[in-house]
């Protein structure tokens, strides 16, 4: 997909706010080659999948998984899977659980020297690798305004660190407004979800910020 400057970004933000979340996965993938679509499962992660999937049913499903996630968190995820058919390339940490139990002595606070380190091992280089592996041209993403600060600051379409196109087609949807298109589409949600990397919900991880 041809790479936009910020004024154009401003431009297509403006015009799409508004424009239903499958209409702008629409056009994003009439114009592009290697789109991906990244989750961790957690809540509403099933609206942005489905919609990715109603369009490009084999679109590829990038998972890091942490590890960490909690039993409902894995549970939901292999019914969302399950359901939908979902194309899931799964990315684990190169170092074990135990490993990092050991030489973290457990999971670090975010004032420990190790979180750090902790946060590259288990996120940071999981999905590092998936990016070099897949070249994505375009990520869809399930951000939200309102989520973190950074997060109201972009829109959506953004780029990442790595000049991919991210695209947040659910940017401007509410919680309510989540509920019911999962409701609708008879989708599940999961709220017992657990990132060992963020501490608080409205910390970034360090993926998009």
């Amino acid at each position: 997909m041809k790479k936009f400057t910020q004024d154009e970004l401003d431009t297509f933000n403006r015009h799409l706010q508004g424009i239903p979340p499958a209409e702008v996965i629409q056009w994003v993938i009439d114009n592009c080659n290697r789109p991906v679509v990244t989750t961790n499962f957690r809540p509403y992660e099933a609206a942005i999948l489905h919609a990715c999937t109603n369009i490009l049913p084999a679109i590829k499903v990038i998972w890091c998984d942490t590890g960490y996630n909690t039993p409902q968190t894995y549970r939901h995820a292999k019914e969302v899977i399950d359901k939908l058919d979902l194309n899931v390339k799964l990315y684990m940490p190169l170092q074990t659980a135990a490993y990092r139990d050991a030489i973290f002595e457990g999971v670090p606070q975010v004032d420990d020297p190790n979180h750090a380190e902790f946060t590259r091992q288990v996120k940071l280089e999981p999905f590092q690798r998936a990016m070099q592996e897949h070249e994505p041209d375009v990520w869809f993403t399930n951000l939200r305004k309102g989520q973190t600060a950074f997060r109201d600051s972009i829109g959506i379409l953004s780029y990442s660190k790595d000049g991919i196109l991210k695209v947040s087609p659910f940017y401007h949807w509410s919680d309510e407004k989540l509920d019911k298109y999962l409701v609708e589409n008879n989708l599940p949600n999961e709220f017992r979800y657990f990132d060992p990397t963020k501490v608080l919900t409205n910390r970034e991880c360090g993926l998009h910020a």
